[in-house]
Order: structure tokens, then sequence, then C-alpha cells
């Protein structure tokens, strides 16, 4: 996956933009790409995280400080910088609703020719539902199901 920002890739891309879980983790740890997500969403007001993206980098973050990649005190850190970020409003929440399951349900049943986990499904359904322009996600399968629904994706997974 390229990641290029909004600039190089010649046209500003549609808000709101929903986060997910692998783009929500690169805001609060330094990863690969980390730098020019950050710088592209700067600003920017319309940015929608999901209470289900909170809690999958979360879980992330126990994982690495449990295999010994961080340390705990550093995730627990992390965690309540996620959560403060947050609680302040520097991003739209979208709730997960019973009508999000139902759609992410359907998603599921859906003759698309990407098979989504539910997961990703569930980020889809949340996008969908907010009116999202956008899906920020390093996930590729996540990246082409939302393309197959008609929404742009950062970066482009496309080669």
């Amino acid at each position: 996956m390229t990641i290029a920002s909004e600039e190089a890739s010649g046209a500003p891309l549609v808000g709101p933009l929903y986060c997910d879980a692998s783009a929500l983790a690169k805001l609060f740890l330094p990863e690969d790409g980390s730098d020019v997500l950050n710088s592209f969403i700067a600003g920017r007001d319309d940015v929608l995280v999901s209470d289900l993206a909170v809690t999958e980098v979360t879980s992330a973050l126990a994982r690495r400080a449990r295999g010994g990649e961080l340390p705990l005190g550093q995730a627990r850190r992390v965690y309540r910088r996620i959560l403060g970020t947050v609680a302040e409003g520097a991003f739209r929440r979208v709730d997960l609703l019973g009508s999000s399951h139902r759609d992410a349900e359907r998603l599921l049943l859906a003759a698309e020719p990407t098979p989504l986990r539910a997961g990703d499904a569930l980020h889809l359904a949340l996008a969908l539902g907010a009116g999202a322009g956008t899906v920020l996600t390093f996930d590729r399968t996540l990246a082409r199901a939302a393309l197959a629904q008609s929404l742009a994706v950062w970066p482009d997974p496309r080669p």
C-alpha cells in the first residue's frame, strides 16, 4: 500500500473521514505512516472514531505489552491519551448501535467479492451509517470493501 499525502494524490478527500483501528493506532503510536497520517488530518474537524476502534487499539496495545514489544506503563499512557483525545472532542464519535450490527450483517451476507470479517463489517457499517466520504485504513480487506461501497480510501490500497 502506497502512503501518499492528500496533496500528492492530486485531490482532496471528501469528508467526513472514518478512522478505523489501524489508522487510529498510527495516530498515537510511532509506526510507518504515522507522521503522514497525523499531518493529513491536522486541522480537520470531520474525523470520525468509534468506540470499536478504541477497543481494538487497546487490544493491540495489550498484545504488544504481553509480547514485550511495548512496556505496560507506556501502553497504559497511550490508552489514556486516546481516551482523553476522544473525550475532549478532537474526533466526532460514531456509536455502535443495534442498527450498526444489522448493517454489518447485511454486508457480511452480501454477494461481495471481498469477504469481510465481523470487525471490518462493523467498521464499514459505521462509516456508511455516519455518512463518511473516506475511510482511513491500513487494512487491505477493509479498504477493498470500502471501495466496493463507493467510499474513498486513504491511503489508496491500489498499486
